[in-house]
C-alpha cells in the first residue's frame, strides 16, 4: 500500500493506523500548494486535490480518511482496529468515524483562510473555534471516564481524533474545559507509532495570522 499524505493534515490518521498495524507501506508526500509529488500531477491521483489517498492492489485508489481507515483496518484484521460487522462495537466506531468526518474535520476547513487548509486569519481562527467547540465538548464528555472512544480499547476513531486534538494544538486553541481530550491526546502522543509518524511527516506549514 502506498499512502499520499501532507504533514500535520488528516492523512496523520491513516498513517498512525498504517504504522500500528506493522504492515509494509510506502509514503508519498504531496504539496497541497503546488498539488505535486515529486514532479507528477496529484490531481491525476485525487481529483478532488486533497489528501489522504491510498493506493492498494492493482494500483486502484482509495479516498477519504473515514474509508481508508476502516480499510486499513479490515485489512489488519488481527490488531481490533475495528469490531467484526455488525457488532456493537462496529456501528460505535462508524458512528464516530462519521461524526469526526463531518462534524469537526470538515468544520475545521475555513473557507476564510489564506492560502492553507486550516483557518489562518483572526477572524477564521475564531470562527472555527466557534464551530467546533460544542461538538468537541461532546466528545470531551464521553471520554470522562474512558481512555478511548469505543469499548475502553484503541481503534480507528482515535487515530482520527488525534488529527483533531493535533490541530487544536497547531492553532493554539489550548484545552481549556476539554481536559479529558488534552490527557486523550497526551495518551495518542505517548504511542510509539504515534511518534514514529510525527518524526517521519516532520513539522507541518505553519499558521500564522495574516492579520493581529
Amino acid at each position: 500500500m502506498k499512502l499520499f499524505y501532507a504533514s500535520g493534515a488528516s492523512s496523520l490518521a491513516p498513517h498512525i493506523l498504517l504504522e500500528e498495524s506493522e504492515m509494509v507501506y510506502q509514503l508519498e508526500r504531496v504539496n497541497l500548494d503546488t498539488k505535486k509529488f515529486q514532479d507528477t500531477d496529484y490531481n491525476l491521483i485525487n481529483p478532488k486535490s486533497y489528501v489522504p489517498a491510498l493506493e492498494i492492489e492493482h494500483g486502484n485508489i482509495l479516498t477519504e480518511c473515514a474509508v481508508i481507515l476502516e480499510f486499513i483496518a479490515r485489512t489488519s484484521p488481527d490488531k481490533s482496529f475495528m469490531g467484526a460487522y455488525g457488532s456493537q462495537d462496529y456501528w460505535e466506531q462508524r458512528m464516530w468515524l462519521n461524526y469526526i468526518a463531518t462534524e469537526l474535520h470538515k468544520n475545521f476547513i475555513s473557507p476564510f483562510r489564506n492560502g492553507n487548509w486550516l483557518p489562518n486569519t483572526v477572524e477564521s481562527k475564531q470562527l472555527v473555534y466557534q464551530r467546533v467547540l460544542p461538538r468537541l465538548k461532546l466528545i470531551n464528555q464521553k471520554l470522562a471516564n474512558q481512555s478511548w472512544l469505543v469499548n475502553n480499547q484503541f481503534s480507528a476513531p482515535d487515530a482520527y481524533l488525534f488529527v483533531i486534538t493535533n490541530w487544536l494544538q497547531r492553532l493554539e486553541y489550548g484545552f481549556d474545559g476539554l481536559e479529558n481530550l488534552s490527557l486523550f491526546d497526551h495518551r495518542m502522543r505517548n504511542r510509539h507509532a504515534v511518534q514514529n509518524v510525527l518524526r517521519q511527516e516532520g513539522k507541518p506549514h505553519s499558521l500564522k495570522d495574516d492579520k493581529a
